[in-house]
């Protein structure tokens, strides 16, 4: 599973990756996450507000914060 978060790298991007980090771990699934940070990598996913975050390359949500246990319940949908 291939985990994004797309953001310039603003403290709400952070605090998104840092969520995500979190759930992959309470979860105990391998997952690889990472940052997209250009605006144009961003565009092509068809974002225009950020946070983003996306599984696989799907855009899950965009434009705004995810709990922890929020992010958990997007990747118990995935599987």
């Amino acid at each position: 599973m291939n985990i994004q978060i797309l953001g310039m790298g603003c403290p709400k991007c952070k605090t998104l990756e840092k969520n995500a980090r979190e759930a992959v771990s309470e979860m105990g699934i391998e997952a690889e996450i990472v940052k997209i940070a250009d605006m144009q990598d961003i565009m092509k996913m068809g974002v225009m507000m950020t946070p983003a975050l996306a599984i696989d390359n799907d855009v899950k949500t965009s434009g705004k914060v995810l709990t922890k246990g929020q992010i958990i319940d997007i990747l118990k949908e995935v599987g």
